[in-house]
């Protein structure tokens, strides 16, 4: 493995600036539906109110003039390709610096089991095509024991047993499958059950982008998710990655988690996966507080293989804004439970997807007349008083969102970056109408001084 703290000014200049060109022509040839910058709930410190606004810049880097030193706060990581297990690396990272910069020029980063996140202001991005990987996954053995065993038919909801290490299980499909993997490998500690990538615990303002995450395959043992939002874990933004067989969910937010936003993400599943392809689940029980797991999930891509929650919700307040379904296995798709409030506008579902939506105790849901069913028997109904949201967005076309979804979601930006690329661009005080983004790519009015992109062409304002 290659670890590189960056403590050269000049060095990191040309690495922020690398960086910050890429959003900015995203956010052009995405006609401008990606602002490559942080919106809806992540920015919010209210699920009702307008003014209460949260300032969502995680390790930082998006306030300028650069310091004069970068020692402790940037680091770089590389992954050397080997089947070296990177967790202790990663998590020592994100502990001990402000920004973990993750290099995939090198080949996969491999964990054991999930990482947890549990301190604040935290930026991680993946450049090069970033994958991060569980070590452990399901092979082709196992399958063919749970087929043996007849585990597809057998109950997730009754049943179960005592598992030869002195567990108890109430469902029988997971306990028959724990049951088979501990006779298969020896594991009586069932360490395989954690393997996921990250676990954000009580933690806030949190930025993580462009990075693509693949699990072990979706199994029936109550394992870890890719990423968990847990124990009041707030204001995150999770924008421009890809999620693939993660063994219990994709992504999921309980647990008090708040004011979170998933943007320009793909979820799905491979041959890997063997049953629980349920992708994104929001509040655990019906027992969760009231009050919490408010999300947006805008320009998002469900597809191959995703079955059932995307997402299923409870509690929270959910913005459904411009996503995308293709995912033609489903047995559902969104899906309000009880006391949630949805708010559904302008997403596509594609030919082939028959079970797009069901409702079970919601509180509300406003479904827009902007959604678009290629195979629709009957339009679903709003119910309860009208949902809206504390903060300002623009719909897109509903027309427009395939090929804007299709073609720029995922782990699609900062796919070339060098740290020791050239420096380019004048340097100058502009007095252009044209407007100014600051290196994440946000826009920025005429107060703000520093290092500014605009017009593709990066400046200082003094």
């Amino acid at each position: 493995m290659i670890i590189h703290e960056l403590t050269h000014l000049g060095k990191m200049k040309k690495l922020l600036f690398t960086l910050s060109t890429f959003v900015w022509s995203l956010s052009v040839m995405a006609a401008d539906y990606d602002l490559g910058s942080p919106f809806g709930f992540c920015t919010c410190s209210s699920r009702t109110e307008a003014a209460s606004t949260f300032d969502m810049n995680g390790g930082g880097w998006y306030a300028y003039p650069v310091p004069d030193d970068f020692a402790g706060k940037v680091i770089v990581l590389t992954s050397d390709g080997s089947d070296v297990d990177m967790k202790t690396v990663i998590q020592d990272g994100i502990k001990n610096y402000d920004v973990i910069i993750l290099d995939g020029s090198k080949g996969d980063f491999l964990v054991s089991s999930s990482i947890s996140v549990t301190s604040s202001n935290k930026t991680i991005i993946g450049i090069n095509h970033a994958r991060l990987c569980t070590q452990w996954h399901v092979t082709d053995d196992l399958k063919a024991a749970l087929d043996a065993a007849g585990v597809p038919s057998m109950s997730t909801s009754s049943g179960g047993g005592m598992l030869p290490n002195g567990t108890s299980v109430t469902e029988q499909a997971e306990y028959n499958t724990r049951k088979i993997i501990i006779e298969m490998t020896g594991d009586n500690d069932e360490g395989y059950r954690k393997a996921g990538i990250f676990t954000l615990s009580g933690c806030h303002n949190i930025i993580i982008r462009n990075v693509s995450f693949v699990g072990p395959g979706s199994i029936d043992v109550g394992g870890n998710d890719l990423i968990s939002c847990i124990n009041s874990a707030k204001n995150c933004w999770v924008d421009h990655c890809d999620f693939t067989d993660g063994m219990d969910g994709n992504f999921d937010i309980t647990k008090k988690s708040d004011f979170i936003t998933v943007s320009w993400c793909t979820f799905s599943y491979t041959d890997r996966s063997y049953m629980h392809q349920n992708t994104n689940l929001i509040g655990s029980s019906d027992s969760e507080a009231t009050g919490f797991l408010n999300t947006t999930f805008a320009f998002n891509w469900w597809g191959t293989g995703c079955r059932q929650r995307m997402p299923m919700a409870r509690v929270g307040k959910i913005h459904m804004l411009n996503n995308y379904f293709s995912c033609t296995t489903a047995g559902n798709c969104i899906n309000p439970r009880k006391n949630s409030e949805f708010l559904i506008e302008g997403n596509y579902f594609e030919k082939g997807v028959k079970k797009y939506y069901s409702q079970s105790g919601a509180k509300a849901v406003t479904w827009k007349s902007d959604n678009y069913i290629a195979e629709a028997s009957s339009l679903p109904a709003s119910t309860g008083a009208e949902v809206t949201m504390p903060y300002t967005y623009t719909v897109a076309p509903y027309g427009d969102v395939p090929e804007v979804v299709k073609e720029k979601a995922g782990a699609t930006i900062f796919t070339d970056v060098s740290t020791d690329m050239s420096f380019s661009g004048r340097i100058s005080e502009s007095s252009s109408s044209l407007p100014f983004y600051s290196l994440s790519g946000q826009r920025v009015n005429d107060s703000y001084r520093g290092i500014v992109i605009q017009n593709g062409k990066k400046l200082i304002r003094r």
